[in-house]
């Protein structure tokens, strides 16, 4: 929508101080002991969390280590804190763009360190050009004996059914969502209804080959798609789960939660979380069109919708 662009590209020009007023929902601070904060209120509404370190395109070897770093005392938080939690990690913080090697040193630590704790690291998955070495990392990583590792797969991008049947005889540990990148139309479908249709083409794909899935959305219509799936297939609560991001669609979360199903929280902590609003909102006007209409709503009564 031209609203939406139009939202995107006036929010350099927000003062800082409104951007962190309307993000701090969103984003549960700059410090790890904010993340913890945000973490146990979600456990004591009967939520699981997954925790990720903001630090994108990160530039020098040293910045990458230290976001590895910052992981290893995330778990040490995680254990002494008692919270019901795990990690997503984003390549690129750990050096995908610098170096191949250093990124697959980076996550093998942070996957070495969530082993001994007994925890599970997932892989996020970021725009196309980062795709192929993702699932290659990830194949390697499982091969090499790593099992407590997860990936995501987005359903707008064309080639996700086909990456699901290549990863099938690894049985993955998957979070599917729609994809919030800008992608060409050859890369990824353009429509609303296109990207509903392979979500749900995904899940059940997943499904199909024996995964654990995360089902990541805030859209009423593919929540209500997916519990008609999982009741369909007879599936117990631990063997699937929704996901939600920290303070989108929290009445819809409660209701999940309300009906005994397994909700986990995505909780991005750090000190770069004002790059990280500027860029994911810029990325995808309709994220900076839903966010500004999801703030309005928490002043204006609106009707029921979908995102």
């Amino acid at each position: 929508m031209i609203l939406d662009r139009t939202i995107a590209r006036m929010l350099p020009a927000v003062p800082k101080p409104l951007v962190q007023m309307l993000a701090q929902r969103y984003i549960a601070g700059p410090t790890l002991s904010d993340a913890c904060r945000v973490v146990k209120t979600a456990n004591a509404q009967g939520k699981l969390a997954t925790i990720d370190v903001l630090g994108e395109e990160i530039t020098r070897d040293d910045e990458a280590r230290a976001i590895a770093g910052a992981y290893r005392d995330v778990f040490e938080t995680i254990g002494r804190e008692g919270l019901d939690s795990n990690v997503s990690v984003k390549l690129t913080a750990l050096g995908l763009k610098l170096d191949y090697d250093l990124c697959r040193e980076n996550l093998e630590s942070v996957v070495g360190e969530a082993a001994r704790r007994r925890n599970f690291v997932r892989i996020d998955m970021e725009d196309s050009s980062t795709t192929d070495d993702t699932l290659r990392l990830y194949r390697e990583l499982r091969e090499a004996g790593h099992e407590n590792l997860g990936v995501v797969l987005q359903a707008y991008l064309r080639r996700t059914l086909d990456d699901i049947r290549s990863l099938a005889d690894l049985q993955p540990s998957v979070r599917i969502c729609k994809g919030i990148y800008v992608e060409p139309p050859e890369l990824a479908y353009q429509g609303y209804d296109e990207v509903r249709s392979n979500f749900l083409r995904a899940l059940e794909g997943l499904l199909d080959a024996g995964c654990y899935v995360g089902i990541a959305t805030h859209d009423d219509w593919l929540v209500s798609e997916g519990r008609r799936i999982v009741a369909r297939r007879g599936l117990a609560k631990d063997e699937y789960e929704f996901q939600m991001l920290l303070g989108v669609a929290e009445a819809l979360g409660d209701k999940l939660v309300r009906d005994g199903h397994r909700l986990r929280i995505y909780v991005p902590f750090g000190e770069h979380w004002y790059a990280y609003s500027l860029r994911r909102l810029q990325e995808n006007p309709k994220i900076a069109g839903y966010i500004a209409a999801d703030a309005l709503g928490r002043f204006v009564p609106r009707r029921n919708g979908s995102a």
